[in-house]
């Protein structure tokens, strides 16, 4: 099932605690000009990109009754088309707040917060930036991108600074949650009755951290019964 709107609120806030508390164990407030392990991205703009994430949330506003929302595979299938102009506004966003990134992202998670605790406890539809979802459905998505981010400096920092940098930013429930929300997205496409193996392998595959491989894909996810095998995803991978 769904992660209710509180079990969703509850992890964004524990993953975001988790998260920021791991930059100011970093002890670098520029947090640094290396290239991370995404393309063209530098560390810190992949930090500034979570201000962006989170600022999301923050404008969120009531839709009124009725109105359809999307689900959370139809509201992240809507990142693709756009990645360029995420790719713009984040590098934008870094230069405009490069003397205190931390302090942008911070701000810009409370304000989220703010929002959330003033809808809460209900679960309305609500304007996002790529279309009407359930409250849920938008916190949900908000761990998705500290989950996902949050492993993506963890391994940017790693490569450039050695396996012991730092400790993980993930934590194992946010793991875990966005793990059976995204293997929920597949099981609805397809109504195969899988199982999560190993949370972080499934999270990489799902989000495309990681080049497709059976293999790979067999490691992450397993049938719930031992007659029936893994199937192949590739066309459906990666969901964001």
């Amino acid at each position: 099932m769904p992660a209710d709107v509180q079990t969703a609120a509850t992890t964004l806030r524990t993953q975001w605690d988790r998260l920021h508390g791991w930059v100011e164990h970093m002890a670098d407030p520029r947090l640094g000009r290396e290239p991370s392990v995404l393309d063209g991205w530098s560390v810190v703009e992949l930090w500034a990109h979570l201000g962006r994430a989170m600022d999301a949330l923050a404008v969120c506003t009531p839709l009124p009754e009725g109105t359809v929302p999307l689900s959370l595979g139809e509201y992240l299938g809507t990142y693709a088309g756009r990645a360029e102009d995420v790719a713009e506004t984040t590098r934008a966003l870094a230069v405009q707040h490069a003397a205190d990134p931390v302090g942008y992202v911070t701000a810009s998670a409370a304000a989220a917060f703010a929002t959330l605790d003033a809808l809460l406890p209900g679960d309305p539809v609500v304007q996002a930036r790529r279309g009407p979802v359930r409250l849920s459905t938008m916190t949900v998505s908000r761990v998705v991108e500290l989950v996902v981010h949050g492993d993506d400096l963890y391994r940017s920092v790693r490569r450039v600074r050695g396996a012991d940098a730092a400790p993980d930013p993930v934590d194992p429930g946010a793991l875990a949650l966005v793990a059976d929300e995204l293997l929920a997205i597949v099981r609805a496409r397809g109504g195969w009755d899988l199982e999560v193996a190993d949370a972080r392998r499934w999270v990489r595959l799902a989000a495309g951290r990681a080049p497709y491989d059976v293999d790979e894909l067999a490691l992450a996810l397993q049938p719930r019964w031992t007659s029936e095998a893994v199937p192949d995803l590739g066309r459906m991978l990666p969901l964001l």
